[in-house]
């Protein structure tokens, strides 16, 4: 079950004045992604289909992501009564469709398949860590605190069953680290940009690129260097490598110095 409901948001709180239209649209983006965790479930579900025990957790974990996606929605409707997230929903789960009918996983094993679900839980965990000290709106501020704790405790479900396969799989760190790289790309794929439009581009014909830049320079300007810092402490735990060592700080580095390249990249035109 959730580790809380949306009892536990004073939404009475909300002051307008305080929030920032740019983090709204992150939140309206953020509230689609969050809310289609049954494709994942169904994924996982066929990877992990002679597990029940991990089963039982997947669907306790997609639970509370579809938690996630009402609460930000509710908020996004309360901040902007004209945002119609059951309709911006719907395009999103019809436009972005993952394959699911599948037999194992597309990372070549399960570790691989809960390393790449690893940096998924990171991202998520440092993202909504950011938004949360960036934003000043009491009550986001609020939703973010619980979303982020769920997304840490996430991470360490799967790092949990991805330790558990370890042993009988033994899948090499440099290809649990190729995978943590290959999922880290992914980030610039179809889902964030797809959802950025369908939850902020009414109107308008889906450009990936332009989307993409959007989302990028709102989500990455809100990221400090010790968000990114525990993000790739996190993907190197996953990776099988020790986040203090030469390697680990050279990769954070690099992760903030990419990270800020991107925020300072200019939207394209519409």
């Amino acid at each position: 079950m959730p580790h809380w409901t949306h009892d536990d948001i004073p939404w009475d709180g909300f002051d307008p004045a305080r929030l920032d239209p740019d983090i709204l649209k992150l939140v309206k983006a953020a509230a689609l992604t969050e809310f289609n965790a049954a494709r994942y479930t169904a994924y996982l579900d066929n990877v992990f289909k002679d597990d029940p025990g991990f089963q039982r957790l997947v669907h306790g974990w997609q639970a509370e992501e579809e938690q996630h996606g009402t609460s930000l929605g509710r908020y996004a409707r309360m901040a902007d009564p004209g945002f119609d997230f059951e309709s911006a929903f719907r395009k999103f789960a019809e436009g972005y469709v993952i394959p699911v009918d599948v037999d194992a996983s597309i990372r070549g094993s399960r570790v691989g398949e809960m390393v790449a679900r690893c940096v998924v839980e990171t991202g998520t965990s440092s993202f909504y860590s950011a938004i949360g000290e960036a934003t000043e709106e009491p009550v986001l501020k609020e939703i973010c605190r619980h979303i982020a704790a769920d997304e840490f405790r996430h991470y360490k479900l799967f790092l949990d069953c991805l330790r558990k396969y370890l042993p009988a799989e033994q899948v090499s760190r440099l290809t649990r680290l190729r995978v943590a790289v290959g999922r880290l790309r992914e980030t610039e794929d179809d889902e964030l940009a797809f959802a950025w439009h369908c939850a902020n581009e009414a109107g308008q014909e889906y450009d990936r690129a332009r989307a993409s830049a959007a989302y990028g320079a709102v989500a990455f300007g809100v990221y400090r260097f010790h968000h990114v810092e525990r993000a790739t402490s996190m993907v190197m735990k996953a990776a099988g490598l020790k986040p203090q060592s030469w390697l680990g700080r050279g990769a954070t580095r690099l992760a903030w110095y990419m990270l800020q390249g991107k925020a300072q990249r200019p939207h394209l035109a519409a």
